[in-house]
């Protein structure tokens, strides 16, 4: 571990299928590692972030051993803490999806992760604040009804994703009013504020290129550079499920509505929204800015 420097690591049990608890050579493995500094008592979202700002007050480097959903919540709770600016955090891959490990290109296997954060370089990157909620990407409409349906399933995993997304398959185009400020569009032209008025699917705001399960959802999104990356799904359910191949390689996204901004007021009735993988409550409006460089994340030298 790195030296001189106060370590704790903070474990999802129910990552990958409850794998944590599956693999005792894994929890043996881990444990030898980090001697003895594994936390993974926590049993829900809220126990989660509390684990993780309680934590950030007593450490300089938290290592997170779950998926995307774990991360947001333990982002969560180091800025809970106020302590942003003062933790370092490392990323084991042990979810479903783990979008965030390869913008960050962290290794998949867990024994090359493990030497990452003791080789690695901290690496500022820029988060979402979504209706005073810590994350890194975030979806408004379609994907985020799915991921509410996934959320009351039984059904883990890849398979449950599947079965929650037939609901994609008749999600109606929805009015919303659109405010972006200070961004510019596709064509690099800078404006301080523009209105628009659509019927979407779908709306994508990302600081990183995926969704679980290697969906390339937000090819232009880049980490660290200031700016939300915001894309339009301006289609119909039937055109999204026909073109799904190309939106899965990000290919389709190149012909939608995208632009980079620093904040956005989204209006709309009943708005689905999910961060991260985690469902926010059905809402009519939500208001997205960036935190640029507020956190450090061990990558990659």
């Amino acid at each position: 571990m790195p030296a001189g420097r106060r370590v704790a690591l903070i474990v999802n049990p129910k990552s990958a299928k409850g794998k944590w608890l599956r693999f005792p050579k894994l929890r043996e493995y881990i444990r030898s590692t980090f001697s003895g500094r594994v936390h993974d008592e926590a049993k829900d979202k809220a126990g989660m972030t509390e684990l993780a700002r309680r934590l950030s007050l007593e450490n300089d480097v938290l290592v997170v051993l779950g998926g995307d959903g774990t991360m947001a919540d333990v982002m969560q709770g180091v800025f809970e803490a106020g302590r942003q600016n003062a933790v370092v955090l490392g990323l084991i891959p042990l979810g479903s999806g783990n979008a965030m490990r390869r913008s960050l290109r962290i290794p998949k296997q867990i024994r090359k992760a493990v030497r990452l954060i003791e080789a690695g370089t901290p690496k500022p990157i820029d988060v979402i604040d979504v209706g005073g909620k810590i994350a890194s990407l975030v979806s408004i409409g379609a994907t985020a009804k799915t991921t509410h349906k996934k959320s009351q399933s039984k059904i883990p995993g890849l398979l449950g994703h599947v079965l929650a997304s037939r609901v994609m398959f008749t999600y109606p185009r929805e009015e919303m009013e659109v405010d972006l400020f200070d961004g510019r569009d596709d064509k690099g032209r800078p404006f301080e504020q523009k209105s628009l008025k659509l019927k979407l699917y779908d709306c994508i705001v990302n600081k990183i290129n995926y969704f679980g399960y290697n969906w390339t959802i937000a090819p232009k999104a880049r980490i660290d550079d200031g700016y939300l990356d915001v894309t339009f799904f301006d289609i119909r359910a039937y055109s999204y499920v026909f073109y799904f191949p190309l939106i899965y390689t990000g290919r389709y996204q190149k012909i939608l509505k995208h632009f980079k901004v620093k904040r956005l007021v989204i209006r709309g009735k009943d708005l689905h929204i999910q961060y991260n993988g985690e469902i926010m409550p059905v809402r009519d409006e939500i208001e997205l800015k960036v935190l640029p460089k507020a956190l450090r994340v061990i990558g990659p030298r």
